[in-house]
């Protein structure tokens, strides 16, 4: 890369140049190459001595708790180590958070629903999210666990599977659309009169229980409409009339489909699912994001024998039961995460040959890219609000936070934009901004739209932070413990006493099993209960089916409630997830090789991917062969609870490597079907994705923060060089 003065100085890799001149910023008037260089330069001058400094206040942080911890090891002493860690600075004394935020679309202030978060760097899938804001009931029935099937499906459409999935949609009406006399089973016919919906039943005609739940239609030629639309706690239903489609002829009432309205909003990921290590890479990722937000993304691709293309939706029109237009948003309203602050790009050097903060530039492409939106220049409308939602991982405490806002000011200013256009969703899945919450909220409090927790990170981050402590329990048993329980209620507890109830999300974190439809459906069920009234889910099928429980929930009622509770103490958060002297000494050899290799083996299965073939989120089967939805969250734990038990000398150093060596030849066996694979364990030594694994353990200990990037980006950078890989 060289240095010029049309990129501000900075040495620019080329293919991440040609993006931003040649597409990013060609359909704007303005800002020019020079500027939007020169402005990067600027920001880095400005912010990269503010992030180091943060950076090492973290490194600080965690080197006093380890000394503490080496001198109180395995503490029951809570009150002492609140003590100990206000006196440090890292507990922060309690505030009065105020949302004060404006400007937020209703997806996000008003409507409780589904969530996605899908790669950035695969265009198919991010077009399947956006589109995913509707979702066909009867395809996620029929293709899916979430009823039972006792006969093998004939080719095409199978009627028996067919009567299976219109009886349960006909239930599912019943339920969240009762009738006021009969089940919708018995409908013959929907039709349209007098501002209300008709259903014409053998034994005469019949409306809604609540009249209210009717919001609209869309007209056809004859007689029956060619839509009935519903409405409940905010979300649309479409019942879909057509007694000429396969399934409508098999219908009693002409229903071809139940239509939900399902991921409302969507999270386009830059971090965790990902895996950017150079320029290209990183332009390809962008590229998604700017087809989203002018409209023009396109994927193809072949599909049962013929090739799709798919673009993103258009709006819904409809009439209003007066018979006034109505149109509904037709997309997922869409966020971009990106990277933390402590990451760094070589895709950007500055003159001197210094990696540039990576978040500064996400937050600058992210937000010219937005300006297509905002400028009304796409095919589609993103934010009605006129707003810009960035999502910002990794952020340890509110001075991180303050940093994030001042950042976000700072680009607002570069791009003359109106100030607090871009709102900020923080993710409370690092310690120290969980107990520091309010805080966190307060110092960026007219900009943040959502909280989310994070189990996965949150309890690696929990591991580094506790680790000179004690060995710490079981992965599986983590989700029992004291923390976890105050750390999920809290999270609700004060956003709610914040404000954010009708004017921001309070986020729940992924369902991990994309095969196990059935079991989502009857366990999460558990999020909008607890008053979150937004959750993650792994598919678009999934987001239809988690958008039931919505309808079952009334969130801003359940909000109300769970407000009048009390504040969940932060001292459970403090409470450390250790096994005791005695529970170490009742681990028996099976059990400590169990552990052992369900964390290897689920290292090795998502390095390989990640380092091996660059796929940053994808499913990868367990020690179980059960397929699980993984990104570097659960990389993190895994091998962080590895590195634990190794320090704390509960496994040896050598009964890992051999473990490893194990797990490489049976992750090799489920992986032998994937194109471009290329098997560990012929070659331990040089594989790279190998090696990057036993890394991510033997240097747990000392990577920051545990986390993962800095080994996976060095040795991903490695196979590429090496040899021929998937991009």
């Amino acid at each position: 890369m060289s240095t010029d003065q049309t990129t501000g100085g900075l040495r620019v890799d080329p293919v991440l140049r040609a993006f931003v001149e040649d597409e990013l910023l060609a359909g704007l008037d303005e800002p020019s190459a020079e500027w939007f260089w020169a402005a990067l330069a600027r920001l880095q001058r400005r912010f990269s001595g503010r992030i180091g400094e943060l950076l090492a206040r973290r490194d600080e942080f965690q080197a006093r708790i380890d000394d503490w911890h080496a001198a109180n090891p395995g503490t029951t002493d809570m009150a002492a180590y609140e003590a100990f860690l206000t006196e440090l600075g890292y507990l922060v004394p309690p505030v009065e958070a105020r949302v004060q935020v404006s400007g937020v679309d209703p997806e996000i202030a008003e409507v409780a629903g589904p969530q996605l978060v899908v790669p950035a760097t695969v265009p198919r899938y991010a077009l399947n999210a956006a589109n995913a804001r509707w979702g066909s009931l009867y395809d996620a029935l029929y293709g899916t666990d979430v009823l039972p099937l006792d006969h093998e499906l004939t080719p095409g459409y199978d009627e028996r599977r067919g009567a299976q999935v219109i009886a349960e949609a006909d239930r599912v009406l019943d339920e969240l659309f009762p009738l006021a006399r009969g089940r919708h089973a018995e409908v013959t016919a929907y039709t349209v009169a007098d501002g209300g919906l008709v259903a014409e039943t053998a034994s005469g005609r019949t409306a809604l229980a609540d009249p209210e739940q009717f919001a609209g239609y869309r007209v056809a030629t004859g007689a029956e409409p060619a839509a009935v639309l519903l409405v409940r706690h905010g979300l649309h239903v479409e019942l879909t009339l057509d007694r000429e489609h396969r399934v409508g002829r098999q219908h009693h009432a002409g229903v071809a489909d139940v239509v939900l309205e399902a991921a409302v909003t969507t999270i386009v990921d830059l971090e965790d699912s990902v895996a950017t290590v150079d320029g290209a890479d990183k332009a390809a990722a962008y590229r998604t994001w700017l087809g989203l937000m002018t409209g023009e993304l396109v994927a193809e691709f072949d599909k049962g024998g013929r090739r799709i293309r798919r673009r993103m939706h258009p709006d819904r029109d409809y009439r209003a039961p007066d018979g006034s237009p109505l149109t509904l948003a037709g997309r997922s309203l869409l966020l971009l995460r990106t990277v933390g602050h402590h990451m760094t790009t070589s895709a950007v050097r500055t003159a001197e040959g210094t990696e540039i903060a990576e978040g500064l530039l996400d937050t600058l492409v992210g937000a010219v890219a937005a300006r297509y939106d905002l400028n009304r220049l796409g095919r589609h409308r993103n934010s009605r609000a006129g707003s810009v939602y960035l999502v910002k991982p990794k952020q340890h405490g509110p001075d991180e936070v303050a940093l994030t806002v001042e950042i976000f000011a700072a680009v607002e200013q570069e791009l003359a934009l109106v100030p607090r256009t871009l709102k900020v969703g923080i993710m409370d899945e690092e310690k120290r901004t969980s107990v520091n919450l309010e805080a966190c909220i307060a110092a960026a409090a007219d900009r943040v739209i959502f909280v989310n927790t994070g189990f996965l990170d949150r309890t690696g981050d929990e591991i580094h932070t506790c680790f000179a402590a004690g060995p710490v329990v079981r992965k599986a048993d983590m989700r029992s413990t004291t923390w976890l329980g105050a750390y999920e209620d809290r999270n609700v507890d004060v956003a709610l006493r914040a404000g954010f109830a009708g004017r921001a999300q309070i986020g729940k974190g992924m369902w991990t099993k994309p095969a196990a439809m059935a079991d989502m459906l009857e366990e999460k069920i558990v999020h909008p209960r607890a008053g979150a009234n937004t959750a993650w889910v792994p598919s678009p099928t999934a987001a239809t089916l988690h958008a039931l429980h919505y309808h079952r929930v009334d969130v801003r009622a359940r909000q109300r409630e769970i407000g009048a509770r009390p504040l969940t103490p932060r001292r459970e958060l403090l409470e450390l997830p250790l096994l005791t002297p005695e529970a170490v000494a009742a681990l028996t050899g099976p059990e400590r090789r169990r552990e052992l290799e369900t964390n290897a083996q689920s290292i090795l299965g998502y390095v390989v991917r990640w380092v091996g073939l660059g796929i940053g989120c994808s499913t990868v089967p367990d020690l179980d062969d059960v397929g699980l939805m993984e990104d570097r969250a659960t990389l993190r734990i895994s091998s962080q609870h590895i590195a634990n038990w190794l320090h704390h000398g509960l496994v040896d150093a050598q009964t890992v490597r051999e473990t490893f060596a194990r797990m490489a030849a049976l992750v090799d066996r489920q992986n032998a079907g994937e194109p471009g694979y290329r098997p560990m364990s012929a070659d331990l030594q040089g594989s790279e994705s190998f090696q990057a694994a036993l890394e991510l353990v033997f240097a747990g200990r000392t990577e920051p923060n545990g986390y993962t990037e800095r080994i996976l980006t060095n040795w991903r950078q490695k196979a590429k060089k090496s040899r021929p890989v998937s991009a």
